[in-house]
Parts: structure tokens; sequence; C-alpha cells
């Protein structure tokens, strides 16, 4: 896995992490064949993108935005970790994640004398983002081009809405930021913004984002940093297919960081190579951006 730098015009790796298997943590024989080194163990792989941010936080550079898929965006401890780290995000996540409207208000049912008092909660139930964005219906949406593909501009229809993400753990982790903060908590979920894309043809939604972007954001931008992903798995395509990344037939822990390093380098080298100005080689209809490059 990995974390990368990305602007509309380029984008590169900075970091990686192999992820160890929860069967290996226990299995000397295999660890000792691997050469992983004896502090290393099973971690979710949500911790080592914490991990990954927080090395590049000490190096100075911390992100001014995470963008992460439905992987790492449906982990309520995720975006908590990421937002407590001061840094805003735009995540993927899946359609049965549960939220509840805005407008939705908690409430405190009379206490009856008996019994442990009530606590404030929302009586209604969540629904999914699917179902939320769906009985929105396609008239709420908005047509963004977001950049220029290679068979001409990408276009879609767009629903964003402010919703508060539900669930057992995004109602332990709003508990738990009120105690740290030794106030009581009013049983008020934060709100984010919801990000729908609808196809056009399509009868109900097909892709879901959670953003804690500010409420003034235009859906332009939010789109655009949505989408900004597919510079990720253009790199991975060239990583992979053009300097070797998984070419790699090693069987140590040492062997494959080693490899990684040295493809990351390339990949920078070629990177940076491009984007310069006595570069006579024309970006291709695939990489070019429809807007002016902007650090995301």
């Amino acid at each position: 896995m990995s974390v990368h730098a990305v602007t509309d015009a380029a984008s590169a790796p900075l970091g990686w992490r192999l992820f160890l298997p929860k069967d290996w943590e226990q299995d000397s024989e295999r660890r000792r064949a691997a050469g992983v080194p004896e502090g290393v163990g099973h971690r979710e792989k949500w911790r080592l993108a914490l991990d990954m941010l927080d090395e590049l936080a000490g190096w100075g550079l911390t992100p001014p935005l995470v963008v992460a898929d439905a992987g790492y965006g449906q982990n309520a401890d995720f975006r908590a970790a990421v937002a407590d780290r001061g840094i805003p995000f735009v995540v993927g996540v899946r359609a049965d994640l549960a939220v509840q409207p805005l407008d939705a208000q908690p409430t405190v049912p009379a206490w009856s004398g008996n019994g442990r008092r009530p606590q404030s909660r929302y009586r209604q139930p969540a629904v999914s983002v699917g179902e939320f964005a769906g009985q929105a219906g396609p008239s709420q949406c908005t047509e963004v081009t977001w950049r220029e593909g290679a068979s001409g501009p990408m276009t879609s229809r767009f629903l964003m809405e402010r919703v508060r993400p539900a669930g057992r753990r995004s109602r332990q982790i709003a508990k738990a930021a009120a105690a740290a903060g030794q106030q009581e908590w009013d049983g008020v979920l934060p709100d984010v913004w919801l990000l729908a894309q609808w196809p056009d043809g399509d009868d109900r939604p097909t892709r879901f984002w959670l953003s804690d972007l500010p409420e003034d954001t235009p859906v332009a931008d939010l789109v655009r940093l949505a989408k900004v992903r597919w510079r990720i798995e253009h790199d991975y395509r060239e990583l992979k297919h053009g300097l070797g990344l998984d070419h790699f037939e090693g069987r140590s822990w040492t062997g494959w960081h080693h490899h990684a390093t040295l493809v990351t380098a390339a990949h920078a080298f070629l990177t940076e190579q491009r984007l310069s100005p006595k570069a006579d080689t024309p970006d291709s209809p695939s990489t070019r951006s429809s807007t002016p490059s902007k650090t995301c």
C-alpha cells in the first residue's frame, strides 16, 4: 500500500507499507525465512495509512487534503483520525454506509422516574447513502465536467448534500470527543458532505464520497478532488507495467523494500522529466488536465 502526492498535472508515490497478514504474526519460521524485522507485526491497513501520514508530517510534508477509496473511507475511525490531525478528507464510501439527514435532531424521552435516565438519540432509523441519494432524485443533481479524458470531456451528474454519518462506531467516536473536551455529549452527530454520482441513464446513484470540506465548497471542486484518485491508478499502471513494480520475485522483506524504493525513484525521475519545460515529450490526452495545476 502507498501514499501519493497528487496535483491535477502529476503524481508520484511518497511512501510504502508492506501489509503483514495476521497469520504471519506468530509464524516465526515464515517470518525468519522472509527476514521480517522483530518489531513488525500485523497492523490494519487504515492504521498503516495513518502511519504514513504521520511519517510525511515528520518530514514537513503534511498534506493539505487526504483522498482515499472506500476501503479506508468506510471506516469511521480512519475518518476521525484524519480529521483529528487537522487534515480535510474526501473519501469514498459504499452505498450501505448509514447516515442521518442534516435536519435530523436527537431527542430525550421523558424520564419515568425508574431506572436509568434516557439518553439523547435519534429516534428515526438511519438510512444508507444509496437510499438517501436515491430519494433526492436526479432532478437535484448538477452536471459537472471534471477533466479532459482520452475521448473528450469527462462529465456526469452529481448530488451534493450535508448528512450525519451514523452507526454505533460513529456515535462512540462523537461521545468520546465530547468527553475529551470535558463536555456531556448532546447526541448530535457531526455533519459532512455527501457526494453521489448519478450517471445519465442509470436508475440510481453509483458512487459515493464523504468530505469534511467547508460548507461553501463548490460542487465542481468537490467532484474534482473526489475524482483525482485516477492519478494514483495511472501511477500504478506505470509502476507495474512500465517500471516493473510487480516483477519482483524475491521472498525477503528487505529485498521487496529495495525493489520498491528503486521503482519509486525511477517513477519520480520520469515524472520530473515530463514536467520539465525542457522536456520534448508532449502530454498524452490521458494525462492532460482540463484545469490549472493545484495541489490537492
